[in-house]
């Protein structure tokens, strides 16, 4: 029997395609999941979250959050001020072409300070 060309490249796809099958993987099923705590566990823990009071609440609702503190209230009003009443606090070296800004005027809130600590010592 002779094969003609679309014959003979018929048969040899066929066979490429068996072979490609007997390398496919088989199916194994479901495999079973993995987990440390047992599903009784994970139904009790849904049903409390569900029963969570507020649990959809946006952030900030609930009125201001605390915020942990690490410096003490009148050091940062104190450095807030002295800052407010800089002399040159809107001057950058942006403000001109190669400048630099050298602070030349004394901050007022330190010229009260050093006049409240002579008067005291006279």
């Amino acid at each position: 029997m002779k094969l003609s060309l679309t014959q003979a490249v018929a048969v040899a796809s066929f066979a490429m395609l068996a072979a490609a099958g007997a390398k496919a993987e088989s199916y194994d099923g479901v495999h079973q999941a993995v987990s440390a705590k047992t599903r009784a566990e994970i139904n009790e823990e849904a049903v409390r979250a569900a029963a969570a009071p507020n649990q959809n609440v946006t952030r900030g609702s609930r009125g201001p959050e605390t915020v942990a503190r690490s410096t003490d209230r009148a050091s940062v009003v104190a450095e807030a001020v002295r800052t407010a009443a800089a002399p040159d606090q809107n001057v950058s070296s942006g403000s001109r072409v190669n400048s630099k800004v050298i602070s030349t005027l004394q901050n007022p809130v330190d010229a009260r300070a050093a006049a409240s600590r002579d008067a005291s010592k006279l």
